[in-house]
């Protein structure tokens, strides 16, 4: 019994000493914490966008008929008037060489009608019906050619074509679809914009025209070309509350195509935004909080509101001012009521570490 009093007793004293090393080291160690800075800064609000071609249709069969000629190939550029399919076109030719003899038949009917009714032998009458139906005649020959054109079917603008709908031989009904063709020269990218920011662009727009903006593609990389936006939608969405805008961007060497999603990059200042690094912050379910350190070292958690976000920066709303100071690193080391040791780091320097670590 004596002997484990001893023991208990050394070891209380073990654990006591390890917990004032550990409470001792804890102390000592030095954290960063930084302030957040007031300035007038300049950001990229973001909006997911759709990337639309400037005329993307569909090519349908506009016979009846078997496809019997394919003049073009799948993702193929195109120009306009070039033959891109052929319906067999033996029926309609017939078609029209009977439309001809049918005219010749009817004019020749009308002639002798006319030679006759100059000699009174016939009425005008007659002379009138004869000169109706070779008219009937010509408009039935007409009709025979616009359907025999429209078996050999040609690009409309021109563009690069999708892929095949139909395959040669196929045997098509009138409005069978063949392929898509798009006219990517020009691109028009939709994004919806939320009701209060919608206010503030047609307010602008009015005032100083269209806007400039950046596409940042699926890649992450920015599109070569400015956009302008001008237009919008006539009405709100009413499930969402957002209202769609549309930006023009030329295209001149074709890398983007219709169907494509990206983001688009329009430029913004923001007056008097309260900056802090993200790295400061940390959430809470679906809040985000910061420790703020008092004169004393002592720890306080601080819940915030963040308006904006930018590359490695937040935007406060509310929350923080710019004479509080937050810690930078050791978020996971510490709690609630912790008192600390700090080395203050100006707001600069620790957003060029980021850029730089991120960098990296």
């Amino acid at each position: 019994m004596k002997y484990s009093i001893i023991f208990f007793a050394i070891a209380v004293f073990f654990m006591a000493s390890c917990n004032h090393t550990e409470q001792a080291k804890h102390e000592e160690s030095e954290l960063t914490v930084s302030s957040p800075i007031k300035v007038d800064t300049f950001i990229n609000k973001e909006y997911v966008c759709q990337i639309k071609a400037i005329n993307h249709i569909e090519i349908r069969s506009l016979e009846k008929g078997y496809l019997q000629k394919i003049f073009v190939d799948e993702g193929q550029r195109i120009k306009k008037g070039q033959p891109m399919f052929q319906i067999m076109p033996m029926v309609y030719e017939a078609e029209m060489e009977k439309s001809k003899a049918d005219v010749d038949y009817a004019d020749i009917e009308y002639q002798n009608t006319k030679k006759l009714s100059d000699k009174n032998i016939v009425s005008q009458q007659e002379l009138a019906l004869s000169k109706a139906k070779l008219e009937s005649e010509k408009a039935d020959l007409k009709l025979s050619n616009v359907h025999l054109g429209m078996t050999n079917i040609k690009a409309p603008f021109s563009g690069i074509m999708d892929k095949f709908q139909a395959r040669l031989g196929s045997l098509l009904d009138e409005g069978d679809l063949l392929t898509t063709l798009s006219d990517n020269s020009k691109l028009w990218v939709y994004f919806n914009v939320p009701e209060a920011e919608y206010l503030d662009y047609a307010v602008k727009i009015k005032k100083e025209g269209p806007q400039k903006v950046k596409l940042m593609m699926a890649n992450n990389q920015i599109f070569n070309q400015i956009g302008l936006f001008s237009t919008i939608e006539a009405d709100f969405n009413n499930e969402t509350g957002n209202i769609a805008f549309r930006a023009t961007f030329p295209n001149p060497d074709g890398i983007l195509r219709h169907g494509e999603t990206g983001t688009i990059l329009l430029p913004t200042n923001v007056k008097n935004a309260l900056l802090i690094p993200q790295e400061a912050t940390f959430d809470v379910l679906d809040k985000k909080f910061v420790f703020v350190v008092d004169a004393k070292g002592t720890i306080q958690t601080r819940q915030i509101t963040v308006g904006l976000e930018m590359p490695h920066i937040y935007a406060v709303k509310s929350g923080l001012s710019v004479n509080d100071k937050i810690l930078i690193e050791g978020l996971r080391k510490v709690k609630n009521g912790d008192h600390i040791k700090t080395k203050f780091r100006s707001y600069r320097e620790v957003i060029e570490e980021l850029k730089n670590l991120h960098a990296e």
